[in-house]
């Protein structure tokens, strides 16, 4: 069987001087993996997210990093990171700032979507199914949310392919797929509720990776590298 390679990468933060969280050495660190990453000459590049540092903010930065993307010797598929469109969707303010305010909004999914393409998708390649989704509008409430779980309706009773890789910006859950909803309010589960995904999407989207045959779900978010397994499925 011929080999062949994807790469994954996410939270690369590409900013400008327009943010006033611009920080230049996160650019130099896209610089360097983008190197290495045509180095590695991959069939085709994810990207898992939080490609802008203030994309929703600042539209420029998201039309700068996809023109650096297009440049690429070889496909990309990207889905948007928090920094890109908002922050999953709260009516309570967190312990420290005021979390509402930074929601995901229609507008700013829009933005995202009219730069980039589809907010999720899902695409074969060498009979190995890749699909990548908007996790954030999940249990948002916005008018993309019902597109979305229309669109993983369809996917649920697609044929199956002989594996398949998901993709989504938050992790599904921090410890167990079982856990409760994280307490916002909460000074000491405030970084777990940011973190993941909140019921009732969450079982709802997990549900759709055992209907679809899920062999791997990729996420980013976190900044770190931590891989778990629950009913057959490798969560990165």
């Amino acid at each position: 069987m011929e080999e062949w390679t994807f790469v994954h990468v996410t939270d690369i933060h590409v900013g400008s001087p327009d943010s006033f969280r611009f920080a230049p050495a996160w650019n130099e660190n896209w610089k360097t993996a983008r190197s290495q990453i045509i180095a590695a000459a991959p069939d085709f590049l994810l990207v898992g997210g939080d490609v802008a540092r203030d994309g929703l903010l600042h539209r420029s930065e998201l039309e700068q990093i996809k023109a650096d993307l297009d440049s690429l010797p070889f496909p990309y598929h990207v889905i948007p990171g928090n920094m890109d469109i908002g922050n999953k969707y709260t009516d309570i303010a967190g312990p420290q700032r005021d979390d509402p305010s930074l929601n995901v909004t229609e507008k700013g999914l829009a933005q995202f979507e009219s730069i980039f393409g589809p907010l999720w998708w899902s695409f074969d390649h060498k009979n190995i199914r890749f699909s990548g989704l908007s996790d954030i509008a999940i249990n948002s409430g916005l008018p993309q949310e019902a597109r979305l779980w229309r669109w993983v309706e369809d996917q649920n009773v697609r044929p199956h392919a002989d594996r398949h890789v998901w993709l989504s910006h938050h992790a599904p859950f921090i410890d167990s797929p079982d856990e409760p909803n994280f307490n916002i309010a909460e000074p000491g589960q405030y970084h777990d509720w940011y973190f993941g995904i909140d019921e009732p999407g969450r079982g709802r989207l997990l549900e759709s990776f055992k209907l679809t045959r899920a062999n791997i779900v990729l996420s980013g978010h976190i900044h770190c590298r931590h891989k778990q397994k629950f009913d057959a499925i490798e969560y990165y």
